[in-house]
């Protein structure tokens, strides 16, 4: 993982994802690239043709808001030099303002971006979303506050599916670094798929040593145990395949991923 892609925005988390990069950088002598990410601004749709048109307010200034929003990035590079023997650094990636829409096809030549929990302080949805589905690359969500330790004790929730196994995947380079792994099954909310037993397996033979957990019952409210089991075993990053069952789905009736991405309280590394 060398290279990071940060949408810079003004909202208030903006910093917790700084920070969350900057953890994530160091561990593997990273570069961090910043680009400013646009607000959101009304869209007016017209019926004929149907087409919606987006429409700045009038005191717009778009040189201002790249200006500021990258301040905040060289401030924040410049508070937070490489330590010893490491080679971790920031560049800010030229040109105008990216809209949410481009940030996946932008996030194909990066090894991950990071982005902070969506909300009203937070990232928006959109880009969120724009970055997992389109990119092909994993998102590591930032938490409303950063963690004193990242990637130290990892959480995997197991659920035998393809996007679980590609979120597996895409974190081995973190899980080959961590000094406690576990992975954790919710009994009853399994796909038809390989055991446990042979995702420990898969782990062993990378050079990953993991325990193994089972939380037995069905349960509706996944998202939530897999949130509180993390906090007990004190994890510092949970790995999670994101959407594994359809977003509409999700939506109307809930899902673990809708719910991680409403309360997760720790970095959340995901992939789709």
């Amino acid at each position: 993982m060398k290279s990071i892609l940060l949408p810079v925005d003004q909202s208030e988390q903006m910093s917790s994802a700084l920070e969350t990069a900057w953890q994530l950088a160091q561990k593997f002598d990273a570069t961090i690239e910043g680009v400013a990410l646009r607000p959101a601004f009304a869209e007016i749709v017209a019926p004929d043709p149907i087409v919606a048109v987006t429409i700045p307010p009038a005191d717009w200034n778009e040189t201002d808001f790249v200006r500021n929003v990258r301040q905040t990035f060289d401030g924040f590079a410049a508070s937070h030099p490489a330590e010893p023997g490491k080679a971790a650094r920031f560049r800010w990636r030229g040109g105008s303002v990216i809209e949410d829409g481009a940030l996946g096809s932008l996030g194909r030549v990066y090894d991950v971006t990071v982005l902070s929990r969506p909300g009203n302080r937070g990232a928006r949805m959109t880009a969120l979303e724009a970055s997992l589905f389109d990119s092909g690359r994993p998102l590591l969500m930032a938490p409303p506050a950063p963690l004193p330790s990242f990637g130290q004790s990892v959480v995997i929730h197991w659920n035998a599916s393809t996007e679980t196994a590609r979120a597996m995947f895409m974190a081995m380079p973190l899980l080959r670094q961590a000094k406690r792994v576990l992975l954790l099954t919710l009994e009853g909310n399994v796909v038809p798929g390989p055991s446990p037993k042979d995702a420990l397996g898969y782990l062993a033979a990378n050079g990953v040593t993991a325990q193994e957990k089972t939380i037995p019952g069905r349960t509706q409210r996944q998202g939530e145990v897999i949130l509180a089991e993390a906090t007990a075993q004190g994890a510092d990053l949970l790995v999670k395949g994101a959407y594994t069952i359809s977003r509409l789905r999700q939506m109307i009736f809930g899902g673990a991923t809708s719910y991680i991405l409403a309360a997760a309280e720790i970095p959340v590394f995901f992939a789709h």
